[in-house]
């Protein structure tokens, strides 16, 4: 079974949410706080040497996550008609991924995070080709990654940082010169546990 038939099989499967707080129990948030609703977009690739999954390297100059790697994605704005259509549109925005060559394939359970989004991961499949265009100021890079690299859980590792005066746990799946962690690597870690079922 190719990668891809997996990730329409795990679609299937139930779920619950993520968070960035699953490895870290101690924490108590506040009940009363507020989640903003956001959206990114897990886009496969189909290219000579396999799938690929497109990740971009946040700005350095950025206010938040500077230089973190990230998916395509951002805030869903008040003029977005769905989750789906605001990823659509900030990947078009951050790394020149035109809707139409999107196959949008389902969403995946939604993921709080510690900056209090509620993040809803968008699966899609580009289709054809295109030449990824970083958007100036907000991306530094768009790279990709093996797809079977990261529904790979032993390719993941749980590692820690303080975090406002406390350890945090979180998870990690390096490659490369690329360190991928926190949400970007927790809601890949979700993806695996669901394709490996």
């Amino acid at each position: 079974m190719t990668d891809l038939n997996r990730l329409l099989d795990a679609l299937k499967r139930p779920a619950g949410g993520s968070s960035d707080f699953d490895l870290n129990p101690g924490i108590t948030l506040p009940p009363d706080r507020r989640l903003r609703p956001a959206a990114v977009l897990l886009a496969i690739w189909d290219r000579p040497e396999g799938q690929r999954l497109i990740l971009t390297k946040r700005s350095s100059h950025l206010k938040h996550h500077p230089g973190q790697i990230a998916f395509p994605g951002g805030k869903v704005d008040a003029g977005d008609a769905s989750a789906t259509a605001a990823a659509l549109r900030e990947a078009q925005e951050e790394v020149g991924l035109r809707s139409e060559r999107v196959q949008v394939l389902g969403s995946l359970p939604t993921h709080e995070t510690v900056t209090s989004f509620s993040i809803t991961p968008i699966l899609g499949l580009v289709r054809d080709d295109f030449t990824p265009e970083p958007e100036a100021g907000e991306v530094d890079e768009v790279f990709t990654v093996p797809l079977a690299h990261v529904l790979n859980p032993d390719r993941f590792v749980v590692e820690r940082r303080r975090w406002l005066g406390q350890w945090r746990s979180y998870y990690a799946v390096p490659y490369g010169p690329y360190y991928i962690w926190g949400a970007t690597a927790r809601i890949l870690r979700g993806l695996a546990e669901r394709v490996g079922r």
